[in-house]
């Protein structure tokens, strides 16, 4: 009863929200699912250096739920339940049930939090979601022994990498667990290669019948280049001194509000020293602590919706905090109801980051709620401009967007003149940026797109002081030559509109505006 009245208290806050608008992965997910459903392989039109596991799950939603924001964040409301009982279930497998009902209201509460843009549909969400049902399974297999249910892990957490590479380090956990059961057994070492076997075989699956796919459709070369190529010269921009900096900034900021929740995870790590019915458990929450906060390190960017990843981890410390002080205050008082107090001070630590953000969740709309949690970002900028392409161009042109904001294209329902959905790569530091804002020429020239949105903002860019110019110095001369301005789309607090002869006697109130434009006949 508590994780069903957990699972509906954050659905509903959820449904509430339902229609936010996209923001720049969630968009690119849309779009890509939305080519998947037309048939248009991964990396043909998409590209970016993501596995693709996350493109077929939006394809998914957007089949069973609808073509819209509504439609993603619902689907995304059934993946967060799911996450929840199966982080208690977990949790009461190895446990017992107060921390299984603590850690399943511990992780719905983290992973809605705005500081993690966990209303968002982030891939990380997905990887969760298989790691915790590989987890699962691990457990079961060591009760019952069964070859197949190690197999069914490995592919759990085979799905899990191929949403995104992060996901890795659950493949590197299961290994791990394998091996640590073998080695506190008395089992030969035939049983140990083959569990070892069964999962391996199941991890690789997933990523092995993908590269066919891919091959087969005549995107593998794309395919390899961006998740493999761009991936390992991406991954190797941050040094180690700013990786410090951007944890410890991060850090501050996710225990905004929420101190005392924090404590608790802290005390379940620490109760593992004292308490014996916990200690035979630490070697796996231990373990499963440190792959979560290798796959959080990916790149060492340490961006907001990373931890998600981390928070299985974490919420079933704090369930084990909770859990162990019951005990520990059981043991030094008569007084029947002093084992009620750690549950009362966890329900005041549960209940404060939902007091503080409760205008957020409980009274914006989906609109003001998302110029919170982002700023000035042209994300509900980006519905407008969508739906004004939709009706305003021939369905079977192609539109290009020069700058960051992929969610136009899903909005749009239109084909991209180019599979540069996001124009950081070509701003970066790295060996191929040169070639791909080239490329990213190439191909807008050849498509000759209808329509044309510019992005006046730096950030949807990503421009840093040493990126090269050649495309926005070719963007202005291309569109001076072959296109007519006719629309603007002006946010900040709330959004201004101006189309046609309108749009060319406004005067914007900031420099950060998005610029519509269609070839000139």
């Amino acid at each position: 009863m508590v994780v069903l009245l957990v699972i509906l208290l954050f659905a509903s806050i959820r449904y509430r929200l339902r229609d936010l608008p996209l923001e720049r992965d969630e968009g690119e997910y849309a779009y890509a699912g939305q080519l998947i459903l037309q048939g248009v392989p991964p990396y043909q039109l998409a590209y970016n250096m993501k596995l693709p596991g996350t493109y077929v799950a939006y394809a998914a939603m957007i089949a069973l739920f609808g073509e819209s924001p509504a439609g993603l964040h619902i689907g995304l409301i059934f993946v967060n339940a799911i996450s929840i009982v199966l982080v208690f279930l977990i949790t009461r497998k190895l446990f017992d049930p107060l921390a299984a009902n603590v850690a399943a209201a511990a992780f719905g509460l983290f992973t809605i939090r705005p500081q993690l843009f966990g209303l968002a549909g982030h891939a990380t969400h997905f990887v969760v979601l298989a790691a915790l049902a590989s987890i699962l399974l691990l457990l079961k297999s060591r009760e019952t022994h069964r070859t197949g249910l190690l197999f069914a892990a490995g592919l759990c957490a085979g799905i899990a990498f191929l949403m995104k590479q992060p996901g890795i380090f659950f493949v590197l956990f299961g290994i791990v667990y394998i091996a640590s059961l073998h080695r506190r057994s008395s089992s030969a070492q035939p049983p140990l290669l083959r569990g070892l076997f069964a999962f391996s075989a199941g991890s690789i699956l997933p990523y092995a019948f993908t590269c066919l796919l891919l091959a087969w459709a005549g995107v593998f070369a794309n395919f390899w280049f961006w998740t493999f190529s761009y991936a390992r010269a991406y991954g190797s921009e941050v040094s180690f001194r700013q990786a410090l900096h951007y944890f410890a900034a991060r850090m501050s900021f996710l225990t905004k509000d929420a101190v005392l929740l924090w404590v608790f995870i802290v005390l379940g790590m620490a109760a593992f020293l004292w308490e014996v019915r916990l200690k035979q458990h630490a070697p796996f929450v231990l373990a499963l602590l440190a792959c979560s906060f290798l796959a959080v390190s990916g790149g060492f960017y340490y961006r907001a919706h990373y931890f998600i990843l981390i928070y299985p981890a974490l919420t079933i410390l704090a369930g084990v905090g909770v859990s162990a002080a019951a005990s520990l205050v059981r043991r030094a008082s008569s007084a029947k109801l002093a084992a009620a107090l750690p549950v009362l001070l966890f329900a005041v630590a549960f209940a404060g980051p939902l007091f503080a953000e409760r205008r957020l969740y409980f009274q914006e709309s989906a609109d003001a709620a998302c110029r919170e949690i982002y700023g000035d970002v042209p994300f509900p900028q980006a519905l407008g401009i969508g739906k004004f392409i939709e009706q305003h161009s021939d369905p079977r042109s192609r539109i290009a967007v020069l700058g960051s904001e992929p969610e136009i294209y899903f909005y749009a329902k239109r084909l991209s003149a180019t599979g540069y959905l996001y124009t950081y790569p070509l701003m970066e530091d790295q060996p191929f940026a040169e070639a791909m804002q080239q490329q990213f020429i190439r191909e807008v020239e050849s498509q000759k797109p209808e329509i044309i949105v510019s992005v006046m903002i730096l950030e949807s860019w990503g421009r840093r002081p040493d990126s090269k110019d050649l495309v926005l110095r070719w963007a202005d001369s291309y569109l001076r030559a072959n296109y007519s301005f006719i629309g603007i789309a002006d946010g900040g607090n709330h959004d201004i509109y101006r189309w046609g002869p309108a749009a060319a006697s406004y005067r914007p109130r900031r420099a950060a505006v998005l610029l519509v434009f269609r070839r000139n006949p």
